[in-house]
Order: C-alpha cells, then sequence, then structure tokens
C-alpha cells in the first residue's frame, strides 16, 4: 500500500491556492490575445488590454489578480490503493487552504453561515468534492471561484418536450442576464443530465477544461461551437462595454438522465477562471 502523508497534502494545497490567485492560466491569455485581434470594439480592445495587462502585472508582482479571491473549490481524485498517512485528508485540505489563504494575503471571503453571516476569518472551510479513481496517486484542483461570477449562474429542470434548443436557449438567456456582472470575456460552463445535483456539479467541473479545447464527442463539441457564437452575438462584450468578446469558451459536459427529465446548469467563469492543480505520487510506506 502506497502513502502520502497530510503535512505533504498541506504544503500542496497552500502553494496552489496563492498560484492560482497569482498567475492566470496560459490558456486564458491565449484567449485574450486572440480575442484583442477579434475585438471590433475600440473600447473592448481597450478592456482586453487592460485585463492582460493586469494579468502580467499579478504575476510579476506576485499579487492576486483580482480582490475576489474566491471560495476555495478543490476537486480530489484519490487513488483507491493509497493511503493517507497522519490524520484526516478533509482536515489537511482545509488547513491548506488556511495557510495558503493567510501566506499569499488572499481575502478571506468565508462567512460561517449564509444567514448570520459571521466571517470564519481564513477562507474555510473549502468546497471539496472527491472521486475514488483506480491507482495510487492523489490529483488535487484548487479552483477559487469568486461570487460575481458564481451568483450569476443558474438550473433549470428542462422538461425532454423542450429538447436541445429548449436546451441552448436556457444557456444564452442565463449569460445576456447576467449582462456585464459576472466581469467578461466569460468561460461558460453547461452541465446536462444526471440529475439536480449532477448537472450543477458537471457545469462547474468543465471550467477546468482549458480555453480551445473543445468536447471529445464530435456533436457536442458542435453544440459548444453554436453556444460560443450566440452568446458573442449578444454584444454584452469585455467587462460589459460592447462588443463581439463576451465569452472565451462554452464547456459542455452531460450525462445520462432519467426518462423525465433533462436538467440543465450553467455555471459561469469569469475572466479569471482560476485553477492550479498538482499529482502526488503515493510512496511505500
Amino acid at each position: 500500500m502506497k502513502e502520502v502523508r497530510v503535512e505533504e497534502i498541506v504544503s500542496a494545497v497552500e502553494k496552489l491556492c496563492i498560484e492560482a490567485n497569482y498567475d492566470l492560466g496560459s490558456d486564458i491569455m491565449t484567449g485574450f490575445q486572440q480575442a484583442l485581434k477579434d475585438e471590433r470594439s475600440p473600447l473592448g480592445q481597450e478592456v482586453l488590454a487592460r485585463l492582460i495587462e493586469n494579468a502580467e502585472i499579478a504575476h510579476q508582482e506576485r499579487v492576486p489578480m483580482c480582490q475576489d479571491t474566491g471560495m476555495a473549490v478543490l476537486f480530489v481524485e484519490v487513488g483507491q490503493d493509497l493511503h493517507v498517512v497522519g490524520g484526516s485528508l478533509t482536515e489537511a485540505l482545509n488547513e491548506g487552504v488556511r495557510r495558503g489563504y493567510d501566506r499569499g494575503y488572499l481575502r478571506k471571503s468565508v462567512v460561517n453561515d449564509p444567514f448570520e453571516r459571521v466571517n470564519t476569518g481564513d477562507n474555510t472551510p473549502a468546497v471539496i468534492h472527491y472521486d475514488i479513481v483506480t491507482g495510487a496517486a492523489l490529483r488535487l484542483v484548487v479552483a477559487p471561484k469568486g461570487f460575481g461570477s458564481e451568483n450569476m449562474g443558474g438550473l433549470k429542470m428542462c422538461k425532454p418536450s423542450e429538447g436541445l434548443e429548449g436546451a441552448l436557449q436556457f444557456v444564452v438567456d442565463t449569460v445576456d442576464q447576467a449582462g456585464g456582472n459576472p466581469c467578461p470575456p466569460i468561460i461558460v460552463g453547461v452541465g446536462v443530465g444526471g440529475t439536480m445535483e449532477k448537472a450543477t456539479f458537471l457545469a462547474k467541473k468543465s471550467l477546468l477544461r482549458d480555453v480551445g479545447k473543445h468536447n471529445q464527442v464530435e456533436r457536442l463539441a458542435k453544440i459548444e461551437e453554436e453556444l460560443l457564437e450566440r452568446i458573442n452575438r449578444l454584444g454584452i462584450g469585455p467587462q460589459g462595454f460592447g462588443g463581439v468578446t463576451t465569452a472565451l469558451a462554452v464547456n459542455l459536459e452531460v450525462y445520462p438522465t432519467h426518462i423525465a427529465g433533462m436538467p440543465v446548469a450553467v455555471n459561469i467563469g469569469c475572466h479569471a477562471t482560476r485553477h492550479k492543480e498538482i499529482t502526488l505520487q503515493g510512496r511505500e510506506g
């Protein structure tokens, strides 16, 4: 049985929290550069140039790219042949978030109760999604989620009779209603199928996919392209100032569902859709 110690997990999560907030993904930067070439609006071009500059400063000066450093969302793949040694895995993940947000001078945005609204002071607890996989490794993905974009998502329990067009129209309407609130250019995560919670999970997890990388199923990839075109025709533009660059990508994931339903969820990622990851290889105990 291979092992990984909790101290290693804590250190890894601490580092990922900081890097995710300081270093924008190269795929999004490439998306910005391409959008700058394609954008027709002078104001939209100016906004895109400033977003690129902002990301470069954050990387060089080692400061957060956005004041909303998000609620920490973790996607954790645990190898079924791996043993976590020295404590609780969940506690180790939260301790890593606690240290990362402290050491990185990241804003603490989590309140202990949605009604009482008292800040926890350390940005914990994180939202943690576990997946048990084969092997003896531990894959950690830290995806801080700001709520300017999180608040703009939506879920519709579509009837099967609404079909593909009904699902697509809900996605477009959700983005249209969001307007400039989620700080475009955005990444639109879409989850269809499963149950209510499965669809929303798919939508959130799809935001981890690199900009420009389509669903491997050709039919679904074409739906992503159609949605992106329809969304960019809305004219919302960079930061809501108008233009043809409302979204950099639409990422669609589907799952089998019940004969009586078709859940459709939308989770929007802002221009700073952040995520960093590491895989810890277990060692012989």
